[in-house]
């Protein structure tokens, strides 16, 4: 009788800092199908589970600002700076169309390069 062989999951090795922005994902509601399963949050602490050894976060979900705690870090995936920065870093400047940027980096290129306008103060 032949063997099967067996597969062995990969286990992500990467470990977080405080203030490091994520996307995490409770798997339970996930594979339940039930609606909020994913958000993005920043890393507020980790520490060592006592039974388990295993190391945990603890998140700030950055929609509802809400604090969770005990998240598994092989739910969690980095969200580095370089991918949400990557539209206004490739941003196609020479374009005369706006319309060949994603909108992002037009928010971002009027923001910086628009001279702010002076307001007046509002009428008493």
């Amino acid at each position: 009788m032949a063997q099967q062989p067996q597969t062995q999951a990969v286990q992500p090795t990467t470990s977080y800092i405080k203030g490091d922005i994520v996307l995490f994902r409770n798997v339970e509601r996930f594979w339940l199908g039930k609606p909020g399963h994913t958000f993005v949050g920043r890393v507020e602490r980790s520490w060592r589970h006592v039974d388990t050894g295993k190391i945990l976060y603890d998140l700030t979900e950055l929609g509802s600002l809400s604090y969770r705690a005990g998240i598994d870090p092989d739910y969690m995936r980095p969200l580095p700076a370089a991918d949400a920065m990557h539209d206004i870093d490739t941003a196609p400047l020479s374009e005369t169309n706006t319309g060949a940027m994603t909108p992002a980096a037009v928010a971002w290129l009027r923001q910086h390069l628009v001279p702010e306008v002076a307001t007046l103060p509002a009428r008493r």
